[in-house]
């Protein structure tokens, strides 16, 4: 009886992830550079020829490190952000290179704080993703006080956001009012 399963493929996700997977991997056997557009995390698209050397699997995103000819050096290329991948005919003789540097833990540490939110049990599942149930205290039947990692960047204003009307950022003020802020600007958005 097979008593584990690994499935490594998202209840819903980029089409193109898994056929771009299969593409990268017939490159690192065969040492094949591939070329694609990529759309960078501002939206800039540029088209790139790079050699293949490693895939990578990082908090749920598929990523490859290789040698961008375009740049002259090594980069960690997003797989949800390539378009039109196409494997190349020739071949490359591998270069000795570094592996890429996925902990970031002390980076991290430095930038984190704790923040203080209320969220309902409705989307407990959601936040346990990112902090331990020890951060929990139970606010009523409802709700939950949780002491929340957080670094002051869009990308955790958005996970909380995220969250709706499940979740307030109860501290630090100026978290608080940046939140406020941003869900102004929503409203304002659906208000036109």
């Amino acid at each position: 009886m097979n008593q584990i399963c690994i499935d490594l493929s998202p209840w819903v996700s980029n089409r193109n992830t898994q056929s771009y997977l299969e593409i990268i991997k017939t490159a690192l056997q065969e040492n094949r550079a591939i070329s694609f557009s990529y759309i960078d995390r501002h939206g800039n698209k540029t088209t790139r020829t790079v050699e293949p050397y490693q895939l990578v699997l990082k908090s749920n995103h598929w990523y490859f490190q290789g040698y961008c000819y375009s740049r002259n050096d090594y980069r960690l290329f997003r797989l949800s952000r390539m378009t039109d991948l196409q494997m190349k005919k020739d071949t490359f003789v591998p270069r000795a290179y570094q592996k890429p540097i996925l902990d970031i833990a002390e980076i991290v540490e430095t930038l984190q704080i704790e923040i203080k939110i209320r969220i309902h049990k409705s989307i407990m599942d959601r936040v346990l993703d990112f902090c331990a149930y020890e951060h929990f205290t139970p606010d009523g039947d409802e709700y939950y006080i949780v002491d929340f990692p957080f670094i002051d960047r869009d990308y955790y204003y958005d996970i909380l956001l995220s969250f709706g009307d499940k979740c307030e950022c109860l501290k630090p003020l100026h978290i608080r009012e940046k939140i406020k802020y941003k869900v102004h600007n929503i409203v304002a958005l659906y208000d036109n």
